[in-house]
């Protein structure tokens, strides 16, 4: 596994995504027993950071992943758990009210990072939010902050209000989408130590595999998402959290982090959908 190292902080290059673990926009209790295999595969592989929030399935992806980590008798310090506060959360009293619920859940003492999931409508609750989000920092119920959807206007003012550094900016970041290299973000984290971390880094699924993906996995010997993976990690300042619920993906997902691909890989993936 790669890493990414920030000043304070190291994070593995990918971790596990926990969107639709429990249920989509509401808990569905039909997937408990498919959440619960595909947490237990990804702790016993290795996977160390669990990226959830308190809007993926109402909460309760939360309460799984805390379930996973007990009932696998896995230490609290050896995991590294994300989770957000939803916009219409983020008056004062309801930031602190809602990372209590999410401590709740996960039946935790701490959250590792905490994030505002998406921009409120008006910016100005931005202010009020990080006045919360500080004292939960100080308060110790908080390690690290960062922002979810920002653009760099915004993840600047984040930075000027956040007492401690802002840790990462989660956006939608893959082949093919390059929306965020275009607005500026991603260069702007990789000069300011502020990670990128890419959600759905393979939602290319439903279309043709492009032919140079396809040509780059034939000669590693491993799969197109693997290598589509492999590009996103191979890049300075970022890391991902895929999800799957089949533990072969789960493995293979994590795998795709020790792929090493070459300058000319690189460009040739950075350039294939243009």
């Amino acid at each position: 596994m790669k890493y990414e190292i920030l000043p304070n902080l190291t994070l593995p290059k990918i971790g596990f995504g926990a969107w639709s673990i429990g249920g989509g926009s509401y808990p569905d209790p039909k997937l408990d027993p498919a959440s619960m295999t595909a947490l237990r595969s990804a702790l016993e592989v290795g996977y160390t950071h669990f990226d959830t929030a308190e809007a993926y399935a109402s909460g309760h992806s939360e309460e799984l992943i805390g379930r996973a980590v007990r009932e696998t008798n896995t230490q609290r310090e050896d995991v590294f758990i994300t989770t957000k506060v939803s916009p219409e959360h983020l008056a004062h009293n309801d930031v602190l009210k809602a990372c209590e619920n999410s401590l709740r859940r996960l039946n935790m003492d701490y959250i590792d990072l905490y994030l505002i999931h998406w921009p409120p409508r008006a910016t100005s609750r931005i202010e009020e939010a990080f006045r919360a989000l500080n004292g939960l920092v100080r308060a110790g119920k908080v390690r690290h902050l960062g922002v979810s959807n920002f653009n760099l206007k915004l993840l600047k003012k984040s930075q000027e209000l956040s007492e401690t550094p802002i840790i990462t900016n989660q956006v939608p970041y893959r082949l093919p989408d390059r929306s965020y290299v275009e607005n500026g973000v991603l260069e702007y984290c990789q000069q300011n130590d502020i990670l990128i971390t890419a959600y759905s880094p393979v939602k290319f699924r439903s279309i043709r595999v492009n032919n140079i993906l396809g040509e780059i996995a034939k000669a590693h010997s491993a799969t197109p998402f693997q290598i589509a993976l492999a590009w996103l990690v191979m890049q300075p300042r970022v890391i991902t959290i895929p999800m799957s619920y089949d533990p072969q993906h789960i493995r293979e997902n994590f795998e795709a982090a020790d792929i090493e691909l070459s300058e000319e890989e690189m460009s040739e993936l950075s350039n294939a959908w243009k």
